[in-house]
């Protein structure tokens, strides 16, 4: 009945670089083009500083109608879901806001989910589809890629390095000479980060944790490009990159 574009911002934190100063102001400015702000708390997790310094950001945004979705709950069951239901609409009222729905999700099962969608139609305003049906983004596949691998590289170091790491894809092609029906496709990509011990961190003991990744973000690659994926992973440092207006220009990042 209807069709929802779901922009996924940068996580908002206290920055302490010129790139987290480009992602903040990134979010303030999406916040000020939406008609709905959706808020993520997981189920299994007490509420903590940051989800706090987040919900005070949005306190600040006083005509724009604002969802809270509690995520997880088949991990957390119906006592800390309903724990978490309570606190998170005491944080809304402590910090001088209403939700205008709070609303308990599993994505893995599937519950609730498409009353979200509901939840969330009913607050958009009518108007013609911004995009065709069936498109399910906007971002060029490279840059998906690129995300895919980030992603898949963070997944064991991310509370050591949350916004120290970049993913530039270097060369994305068909391989060559292969049968038509079974096609390769060659992906290489180069992971920047800002220092040698961020570097021992990503590749990990005798490149376990580099290795995990690939693995990851190969079998990720395959379900989105729907072809045999052969990844092959650099790790280099880059000094300061994410101080550096030249460099987050030659990373990509047009923020």
């Amino acid at each position: 009945g209807g069709q929802i574009v779901l922009v996924d911002t940068p996580g908002v934190h206290r920055p302490r670089t010129l790139l987290g100063e480009r992602l903040n102001a990134l979010v303030a400015e999406t916040w000020s083009d939406v008609d709905v702000v959706v808020m993520c708390f997981p189920a299994d997790e007490a509420i903590g500083a940051g989800d706090r310094f987040i919900a005070t950001e949005l306190a600040a945004l006083p005509r724009i109608p604002k969802v809270a979705v509690l995520t997880k709950t088949d991990v957390a069951g119906k006592q800390a879901t309903g724990e978490r239901l309570l606190a998170v609409q005491e944080l809304g009222a402590e910090l001088g806001f209403e939700w205008e729905h709070i609303v308990p999700v599993s994505a893995v099962e599937g519950d609730q989910v498409d009353l979200l969608a509901d939840v969330l139609l009913a607050l958009l305003p009518e108007g013609p589809p911004l995009y065709p049906p069936g498109t399910a983004t906007d971002e060029p596949e490279l840059v998906l890629v690129a995300e895919l691998v980030r992603e898949a590289a963070l997944e064991g170091v991310r509370d050591e390095l949350p916004h120290s790491m970049a993913v530039v894809v270097d060369e994305m092609q068909l391989r060559e000479g292969r049968p038509a029906d079974r096609p390769l496709l060659d992906v290489y990509c180069v992971v920047y980060v800002e220092r040698e011990s961020q570097k021992a961190i990503v590749i990990g003991r005798q490149g376990s944790v580099l290795k995990q990744a690939g693995s990851d973000a190969r079998a990720e690659l395959r379900s989105m490009l729907g072809e045999r994926v052969h990844l092959e992973l650099w790790v280099k440092v880059r000094e300061h990159w994410a101080d550096s207006e030249r460099e987050l220009q030659r990373l990509g990042f047009e923020v």
